[in-house]
């Protein structure tokens, strides 16, 4: 059990225009389709964590949270596609000094029945401060500028922190 509730010290790369993964994990989609939270197409990654992954979340791009929601849901296996929409979950929108846009959605999965979101809207972050922790298997999408190069493949894991998925 000391192991799941793990937060290790990861060294923040610092780069502009770069997202960091939210999450530890196998990134399951990259996909062109329609972010349901800012209404326009973009391209999704996802990261599934399994009950052996570090289940603190980080915040993958410094910016201001311009918005959050918070919808219940159900408990579907979350390396399932459906469940970006059907599970419970919480999305952040974060925007960059930039002006660059994207939206960070924590999602409960099958065992996982309490998402901790510390991110409140208005908020500054930064690269890596943790905002979030899911308990026990679950995952995170993000949501990306079409503009966006994506620099992880599928099956690929990656590190809260650590993994560049892509540049804006």
């Amino acid at each position: 059990m000391l192991q799941f509730f793990r937060d290790p010290e990861r060294e923040v790369i610092n780069r502009e225009n770069i997202v960091t993964s939210a999450a530890d994990g196998r990134v399951i989609a990259i996909e062109k389709t329609l972010d349901p939270y800012q209404k326009k197409q973009s391209i999704k990654v996802s990261v599934f964590m399994n009950v052996f992954n570090v289940h603190s979340n980080k915040i993958p791009i410094s910016g201001e949270i311009v918005d959050k929601f918070y919808y219940p849901g159900k408990f579907v296996n979350a390396s399932l596609s459906k469940a970006s929409l059907e599970n419970e979950r919480c999305a952040i929108i974060i925007k960059t000094k930039d002006k660059k846009i994207i939206t960070c959605v924590q999602i409960a999965g099958l065992i996982a029945r309490r998402i901790l979101c510390y991110a409140k809207k208005k908020d500054q972050v930064n690269l890596g401060e943790r905002y979030g922790f899911i308990r026990f298997g679950s995952r995170v999408d993000l949501y990306l500028p079409l503009n966006a190069s994506v620099k992880v493949i599928l099956g690929q894991k990656v590190k809260n922190v650590e993994t560049i998925i892509a540049t804006l």
